[in-house]
């Protein structure tokens, strides 16, 4: 960090690169500079997003030093929520001298309007979680120790809509799984 107390500025001599920079790299190591596991690398390979990289005499994959920069690049891109299948698509258009910029913002954009709709949601049912949790206190307080209060019945008498209502609580998965279909069906 600059202190600016003493004026300090960062040097500005010219960094070439070393030989460590410009070497092909071997799985293991692409890996372990870029954080991930040599099966990632694999599972980027087979899906595109990482080009095929050329190979050893002996059969190692070596990658150019540019695949760490597309690896970083693709964990980013999965960390604010681009899907595999999203990233594929971009990172073609990029290989093929393309601009996918526009198609980028476009996704981004849904993204930030998912995370509100969630946000929105996680709003209500902590509001909903919230009030349960003080009609849950009053009961308790209500009910001698050893006795059932009813608790979750209460939530479904003052919420009858609930079931209908997909809880944010619960994954995409779950909410379709054949377990909460079957016991929808038993409600009915």
């Amino acid at each position: 960090m600059l202190d600016p107390g003493t004026r300090s500025r960062p040097d500005t001599f010219n960094v070439t690169p070393t030989a460590s920079d410009t070497r092909p790299l071997r799985s293991g190591e692409l890996a372990r500079r870029a954080g991930v596991s040599p099966d990632t690398l694999r599972h980027y390979e087979r899906r595109g997003l990482l080009p095929r990289p050329e190979r050893s005499a002996a059969g190692y994959r070596l990658y150019s030093p540019e695949a760490l920069r597309r690896v970083r690049l693709i964990r980013g891109a999965l960390s604010i929520g681009f899907s595999v299948n999203e990233l594929g698509a971009i990172l073609a258009d990029r290989d093929h001298g393309r601009a996918p910029c526009r198609r980028v913002r476009a996704l981004a954009a849904n993204k930030l309007a998912a995370v509100e709709r969630q946000l929105r949601t996680l709003r209500l049912w902590r509001r909903e979680l919230r009030t349960a949790l003080t009609d849950w206190d009053r009961r308790l307080r209500a009910t001698p120790r050893g006795k059932r209060a009813g608790l979750l019945d209460a939530f479904v008498v003052a919420h009858p809509k609930s079931p209908e209502r997909s809880s944010p609580l619960l994954t995409p998965n779950l909410r379709k799984s054949k377990v909460l279909r079957e016991e929808r069906k038993c409600e009915k």
